[in-house]
């Protein structure tokens, strides 16, 4: 068998995530420990309780959002007895949750994740005024109808294709006027439209200010080569280069998430186990679409963690 782990991105977070793993096990408040003093706030009181409109802030929810997927598989480890490379061949995450696989993987430490995700999120937050940009996820279209339809909606405002999630999602990313148009043409073609709640338009050029902040933030930590490979957001290709990797991940912030390539490319590479540690089901659900000879699980709470260890 072979098993991939997985790290969701922003949007899967929610005041209480991993609250039950926290209060049962030492070595998950550690981890909330070591995060809150690597960014001098306590985000773990943010993630515990509350309240929701502090964790969605995107500076709060993807610091949050590694620090419990973190905390979880640090109990998994703990209680198998086994380190990550033991039970996974392969690592991915969705955007934010790429830094998630990679701090897992020993790329990063725990608290130099927690800060690079709190410039970061910042920086993506500031990188576009309010109410300038936009995101809309487009259900039941093609990569290349919404190719076609991006397009299109460019000659109006910037539009570009901020994910292509799975077989029948993909999200368009820009200036609102761009992707107020391209809600437009989804409609007369038939798709469905859900906007997102977001603050920024994430995944597109709007968000160069915050590829050239997380591109310094890099150079103030060390790098060291992944324990097992990271199949990267940017290329959906697997890579043990630490130097490749830093490069991916700064074009990551204005590029596009490849996750249904990376479904793929998986699957390509004898995967049939994947497993998503953290918050939500969103990933696990997107394997069903696209790959649904994969066996996906998620691990969110203690009665998981038992029920994985069990069978390792």
């Amino acid at each position: 068998m072979k098993r991939a782990c997985v790290f969701p991105g922003q949007g899967s977070q929610v005041v209480g995530m991993c609250k039950d793993v926290v209060e049962n096990f030492s070595v998950a408040k550690m981890v909330m420990q070591e995060v809150d003093d690597a960014l001098g706030q306590s985000l773990s009181s943010i993630i515990l309780s509350g309240p929701a409109e502090e964790l969605i802030l995107t500076e709060n929810a993807q610091p949050a959002l590694m620090a419990c997927s973190i905390a979880i598989l640090k109990v998994i480890e703990e209680q198998s007895r086994k380190k990550l490379p033991e039970f996974c061949d392969y690592v991915a995450g969705h955007s934010l949750g790429e830094f998630t696989a990679l701090t897992a993987a020993g790329v990063f430490s725990l608290s130099d994740c927690a800060k690079l995700l709190k410039i970061r999120g910042k920086a993506m937050q500031e990188a576009v005024p309010y109410g300038q940009g936009s995101m809309v996820a487009i259900l039941g279209t093609s990569m290349y109808s919404a190719e076609e339809i991006s397009e299109k909606a460019g000659k109006v405002g910037l539009c570009q294709i901020a994910n292509d999630n799975s077989t029948g999602q993909q999200v368009l990313s820009g200036t609102s006027e761009g992707v107020e148009e391209a809600v437009k043409l989804s409609i007369i073609r038939g798709y469905r439209t859900i906007k997102l709640n977001v603050s920024a338009p994430f995944h597109c050029q709007l968000m160069q200010k915050a590829q050239d902040a997380l591109e310094l933030a890099l150079e103030t930590v060390q790098v060291n080569n992944p324990s097992v490979p990271l199949i990267a957001n940017f290329t959906a290709k697997p890579t043990s280069d630490k130097d490749t990797i830093k490069e991916l991940l700064i074009k990551q912030v204005t590029g596009m998430v490849r996750w249904r390539e990376t479904i793929l490319e998986l699957d390509s590479l004898g995967v049939n186990n994947v497993v998503e540690i953290g918050a939500g089901r969103v990933l696990s659900g997107l394997f069903k679409k696209t790959a649904p000879n994969i066996l996906g699980i998620s691990i969110q709470n203690c009665q998981d963690i038992e029920a994985f260890v069990q069978n390792l």
